[in-house]
């Protein structure tokens, strides 16, 4: 652990975000797993069980949108009133128990990606005035060590919950981790000067928060190739399964120590994420860890066990440096005024891609064999390693 991590973790500030993460990302994480399942079970249709998932993600793509209100009200009390609220509206699904009340629960997490999209940009806007600018880079990195650490525990925890006692126990889990974090967020101690008054539109707030981002020389690389690789990253999620199947020649259980090995890297990078960020920079750090994501995917073409987790765990570790890269560049390079505008459209950007990648995918390989689409998806990141360095250069020598 670097000097730097041990003075985050000692902040109060930040210790009581991290609490809030881990407390809330755990329910979270049990939900997202639970929803799909819960679907399944009532209906008995995979097609139902996958627009549970739509249904959390569709929301993003109305990140600029939503995120527009994390600058117009105070951002401590909106994270507060949001958990809360979110709390709240988990307890409707205590109604659902049978295939009529399906509509209640796809409403529900429909909503509740909603107000993730608006915590996530409050959120964001709000480390940026709480954390001292030197320290975001390991403040993103723990956080995103905190994230992960949650989803290797609570999918477990969530199925068997859900086995023993239904999908009511899943979403009161859930509720008191967000009441319990929006009483994490009551005790920051941030001081926010008010909003300054609207003088546009809605619609135009909005749009100025997204010329911000497609104007500036560094946000605007750094978001798109947070996007790209997403959608790499999400068609190579999609390709896990004939990985296992076709090239390991395992049963699809094997994809929960894969995906245990990918989680641990991430964990791992997150908690080195802050010094290699002063020592590169956001955008060598982005083109690093796209590098690394690259060359894993194709590797996972070999039909080796060894090389299957050696690889795993570089894709656990490089996706997140794009990721921990864009948000802190955002956060640095971003007026308050606009910051939660500016970090709900770059996460848009950023997560979109993921909902397209994932049909992409199911199509690909029922069409083509996995190990040349692996090949083929490790090229395309690596071509953009360099793209994203030019674009570097190119601000370097405007500068």
């Amino acid at each position: 652990m670097s000097w730097t991590t041990a003075r985050v973790l000692r902040d109060r500030n930040a210790s009581l975000y991290l609490g809030a993460v881990v407390v809330s990302g755990f329910g979270s994480a049990a939900l997202w797993l639970a929803g799909g399942v819960w679907v399944k079970d009532l209906t008995g249709s995979n097609a139902l069980a996958a627009l549970a998932t739509f249904a959390l993600w569709l929301p993003a793509l109305a990140g600029p949108l939503l995120g527009t209100l994390a600058d117009r009200v105070p951002r401590r009390p909106l994270l507060i009133g949001t958990n809360l609220g979110i709390a709240v509206l988990l307890t409707s699904l205590f109604t659902v128990d049978s295939a009529g009340h399906l509509w209640i629960l796809l409403a529900v997490l429909l909503l509740y990606g909603a107000g993730g999209v608006v915590h996530d940009a409050a959120e964001a806007a709000l480390v940026a005035a709480a954390v001292d600018k030197e320290l975001l880079g390991d403040f993103n990195g723990l956080r995103m060590t905190a994230n992960e650490g949650m989803k290797l525990l609570a999918p477990l925890a969530g199925a068997g919950l859900f086995a023993a006692y239904g999908g009511a126990a899943v979403a009161l889990l859930d509720a008191v981790t967000f009441a319990a974090a929006a009483g994490l967020y009551s005790l920051l101690r941030v001081r926010e000067e008010p909003p300054a008054p609207p003088a546009d539109g809605w619609w135009q707030r909005t749009a100025e928060g997204a010329r911000h981002l497609w104007a500036h020389p560094v946000l605007r690389p750094l978001a798109f190739t947070g996007g790209f690789t997403m959608l790499l990253s999400g068609v190579n999620g999609a390709l896990i399964f004939a990985v296992v199947d076709e090239g390991l020649g395992h049963s699809p259980a094997y994809t929960g120590a894969l995906y245990a090995v990918q989680g641990a890297g991430s964990v791992a990078v997150g908690l080195v994420s802050g010094p290699l960020l002063r020592r590169l920079g956001e955008r060598t750090f982005a083109a690093a860890g796209l590098a690394l994501f690259s060359v894993a995917v194709a590797g996972r073409a070999l039909p080796f066990d060894a090389v299957a987790l050696v690889c795993s765990a570089a894709i656990g570790a490089g996706l997140p440096c794009v990721l921990i890269a864009v948000l802190t560049a955002v956060q640095k390079q971003t007026p308050d005024a606009l910051l939660g505008r500016v970090a709900a459209t770059a996460n848009t950007l950023v997560y979109a891609p993921t909902a397209v990648a994932l049909g992409l995918g199911a199509g690909l390989v029922a069409v083509a064999d996995h190990r040349l689409l692996l090949v083929a998806l490790g090229c395309a990141g690596l071509i953009g390693v360099p793209a994203l360095m030019r674009s570097g250069r190119a601000v370097e020598v405007t500068a």
